[in-house]
């Protein structure tokens, strides 16, 4: 591979079309304002660069990007690309990862609203993340020991396993479908509605009006805190280890609970039995 090393880029698509190149301790920056830096490339690495201007990465195949920084001018940095690797990097401009697919980030630092939206077959380890619509229809989500904070995250995701993370983000997993969230904390309002096949195991759940309009909702020895209005028109088969405020016509199947302060059943189609384990 050709190695460019210590040079500075900021003209329109200055490596357009580029192949098998290895991309050193550059600088895509500068008064020129050029976009689209290395569009339409393949077989790239990119070692301690910096990216200061938008889509760099567009229609790209086989990338890997090193202790790098994509800044907050790095607007749109990944899109349209395919067997990606990313690895301690900052990844610090809006939508940074679109209509992606075969994604590898680890150890990354992420501040990106509307992040990996429509993504397919992403895995994600050791990552802290601030994200608005974060992961927003995206498939086939791989995560371990991520952390991520805020708003309306994974909506529409399909086909993905969490294990060891921790969430603080409202409105989290609506319309998720056949997820599985392990040993995980997840903490904010309206969890999960209108989910289906989504299974939380050994979690810690925290927040107003949880899981609520959910079909074939599973919680395997799931801790709830702060945790009122619980699971109301879901399906659900649940087993809780902590007391809840108040569980709300659950539609069917069965709930175990140690206590329960309030159960509403005001809903002549609620059917969902209640139990609680003393």
């Amino acid at each position: 591979m050709d190695k460019i090393v210590n040079k500075t880029f900021d003209e329109e698509r200055a490596l357009y079309g580029s192949k098998n190149i290895i991309v050193e301790n550059c600088r895509f920056d500068g008064p020129a304002d050029g976009e689209s830096a290395l569009k339409e490339s393949e077989n790239i690495q990119a070692k301690h660069c910096l990216f200061n201007l938008r889509y760099p990465f567009w229609h790209d195949n086989n990338l890997k990007i090193m202790d790098s920084e994509m800044t907050e001018q790095c607007r749109a940095a990944l899109w349209y690309s395919k067997n990606i690797e990313i690895n301690h990097t900052k990844m610090h401009g809006i939508k940074a990862l679109r209509e992606c697919s075969q994604v590898n980030i680890n150890g990354c630092h992420i501040i990106s609203p509307e992040f990996g939206w429509s993504v397919h077959e992403i895995k994600m380890e050791d990552c802290d993340v601030e994200s608005e619509y974060f992961m927003m229809r995206a498939t086939d989500l791989n995560f371990k020991d991520i952390k991520m904070k805020g708003k309306y995250s994974f909506q529409y995701i399909e086909n993905s396993i969490f294990e060891n993370c921790t969430f603080d983000t409202k409105d989290a997993f609506w319309h998720a479908k056949n997820v599985v969230i392990k040993n995980s904390v997840i903490k904010g309002e309206y969890l999960a509605w209108y989910c289906e096949h989504v299974t939380f195991e050994n979690c810690r759940i925290i927040g107003t009006q949880p899981l609520c309009y959910c079909k074939d909702l599973k919680l395997i020895d799931c801790e709830m805190y702060d945790a009122d209005f619980c699971f109301e028109k879901s399906e659900v088969e649940a087993t809780i280890t902590t007391p809840v405020i108040s569980i709300k016509n659950p539609l069917a199947g069965h709930i175990s609970v140690p206590k329960a302060e309030e159960i509403i059943m005001d809903d002549k189609k609620a059917a969902g039995e209640i139990r609680v384990e003393k």
